[in-house]
């Protein structure tokens, strides 16, 4: 029976939310609707590992080594998420103007005894079934709209029904349109641009947090390379150890020199050996940080592979003296961190004029217009009104039905409408008013916060220049010392051949051009270190690196 006005509605239904593409009755519809998603995380092996195993050995560049940790890190998967997370925000903010379409059945029977003869039975039986669909929206113009459609089919015993089923139809359109608060698009508009300013914040934090754990993961791959340098230095100071000591066994054997004074190279070789030993453990330990970072110790092939860096600290090549002041306005430029103080203020702006918005009268003109329709099987009576109601006279059955209450109601021949006005005019809005000063306030800390990061960022990025600068005269003279121990070593060897020079002060000598080639060492990485230092503070250290976000 209420097929044809079922099919009927759900065309309406559709045709009124045809501008939404993605609306009812689209496939995507059902499965967000009835399916359940699956809370099953899947957990992806890390990728492109095997691209870097050389002759059974992991062999790492710095550049293969950030790509491995910008595609395998666990902590830079875990901030990606953040954006995504903000997005969804935006699609939050869409929700107010969602439709939504109601439907209502109830079934009703009654069965009452009469208490007067105009009730048209002794005992008065009723059915009451009432049907109703609703469909609103609001519109991103403050508009909101409500179309509904309800039918009634009745029927009773009563001797004085003039249509038993009777079916009473109607088709309704309303619609509230705000004059003052929450008039137009830019202001109903204002939840979604705050998400979507939120989800640029959120983008420069996500390359603040990656500037950081690249910086991170750069700092250990340098820390591999020193402790590498510093194995290969204490593995130079074993060898001459060794030299040095078989050359005085032979001495002794020869009498050149007596017992005691071989006790010294012993010593010499026990402790470079004892060097030697804490340096290779010092470079596995490190190799397993190095394996976390680009996700290897996932892999339960990749993990066993011994690693090999190619990076050397080379002393830096002379690259004149550095701008202070360019690197800073670059930084002011570059910078997610203040992009993202700056940021803020954009949200507080918005956040003010929604607060605004809220203090102002909500003044609405608001309109209905309704059809109605009427149907069913008509009974015409005579005798409706002598001494027993329940003896009128039927003198003529007019068959009818639904379809008779639809061509009636689609007719407009029975219509009611109307217009007004509808205010809401609050005397004191003490809360609106605390929140515009809470907004205000926020917007200058805000502010402030904003220029206090241009001043730290000012300070970090000269502090680097500097540091990058004084790294440069520190290797120089590191290498420069480097040399003259050498040359010392080999005077001191020849003295010793002369007779001129004591056991001593050539193994002395030893000990100095060991220290000086680990101080070329630890300058060298400093420098690089500084340079890593002064691309963070400058915010060039992902595009330097080829490093995208998106």
């Amino acid at each position: 029976m209420y097929l044809r006005f079922v099919a009927a509605l759900l065309l309406f239904v559709w045709t009124a939310a045809g501008q939404d593409k993605n609306f009812f009755p689209k496939p995507s519809y059902f499965r967000e609707t009835f399916s359940t998603p699956s809370a099953k995380v899947e957990m992806m092996p890390p990728v492109r590992l095997s691209d870097f195993v050389v002759d059974g050995k992991l062999e790492l560049s710095l550049r293969s080594y950030v790509e491995l940790v910008m595609a395998n890190n666990t902590e830079v998967a875990i901030s990606r998420l953040s954006v995504d997370t903000a997005q969804n925000a935006i699609l939050r903010g869409f929700a107010p103007f969602d439709p939504l379409a109601t439907a209502n059945f109830n079934n009703t029977r009654t069965k009452t005894p009469s208490t007067d003869a105009l009730q048209g039975a002794t005992t008065l039986a009723t059915l009451s079934q009432p049907l109703n669909f609703n469909y609103s929206q609001l519109m991103q113009n403050g508009t909101q709209y409500q179309v509904g459609f309800s039918e009634i089919k009745s029927t009773s015993n009563s001797g004085f029904s003039n249509f038993n089923p009777a079916y009473n139809t109607g088709l309704s359109f309303s619609f509230s349109q705000p004059l003052l608060r929450n008039r137009g698009s830019y202001i109903n508009r204002l939840p979604i641009m705050v998400a979507r300013s939120r989800v640029r914040k959120t983008e420069y934090d996500l390359k603040n947090t990656l500037i950081g754990l690249l910086s991170q993961a750069e700092l250990a791959y340098w820390q591999a390379v020193q402790l590498r340098e510093n194995l290969r230095v204490q593995e130079s100071a074993l060898d001459l150890a060794d030299k040095f000591l078989k050359r005085s066994q032979r001495e002794l054997e020869l009498g050149a020199i007596s017992k005691l004074d071989i006790y010294q190279p012993e010593l010499q070789f026990v402790q470079a050996q004892a060097s030697v030993s804490q340096a290779r453990y010092s470079v596995l330990q490190q190799d397993e940080a190095l394996r976390r970072q680009i996700g290897a110790d996932l892999d339960p092939d990749i993990r066993k592979l011994p690693i090999t860096l190619t990076e050397t600290p080379a002393p830096p090549a002379n690259t004149g003296t550095l701008d202070g002041e360019s690197l800073v306005e670059r930084a002011f430029v570059l910078r997610p961190d203040l992009k993202s103080a700056i940021q803020d203020l954009d949200v507080d702006d918005l956040q003010i004029k929604q607060i605004s918005n809220s203090m102002r009268p909500d003044l609405s003109l608001t309109g209905v217009y309704t059809a109605q329709g009427r149907g069913g099987t008509a009974y015409i009576r005579q005798n409706v009104f002598n001494d027993i109601g329940s003896r009128s006279t039927v003198t003529q059955i007019i068959p009818g039905g639904f379809g008779d209450s639809l061509d009636q109601l689609f007719g407009f021949g029975y219509p009611v409408y109307g217009f007004g006005l509808r205010l809401r005019l609050p005397i004191k809005n003490r809360q609106a008013s605390a929140d515009m000063a809470d907004a205000l306030i926020n917007k200058k800390r805000d502010a402030l916060q904003a220029r206090s990061a241009e001043q730290q960022i000012r300070l970090e990025v000269l502090q680097a220049v500097n540091q990058v600068e004084s790294s440069k005269t520190s290797v120089d003279l590191a290498v420069k010392s480097r040399d003259f121990a050498k040359l010392r070593l080999d005077a001191e060897n020849k003295k010793y051949e002369l007779g001129t020079s004591q056991i001593f002060l050539v193994l002395q000598a030893q000990n100095d051009l060991i220290n000086a080639e680990s101080n070329v060492v630890v300058q060298s990485l400093a420098y690089r270190r500084n340079i890593l230092a002064l691309l963070r503070t400058t915010g060039e250290l992902l595009q330097e690196r080829g490093v995208a976000t998106q």
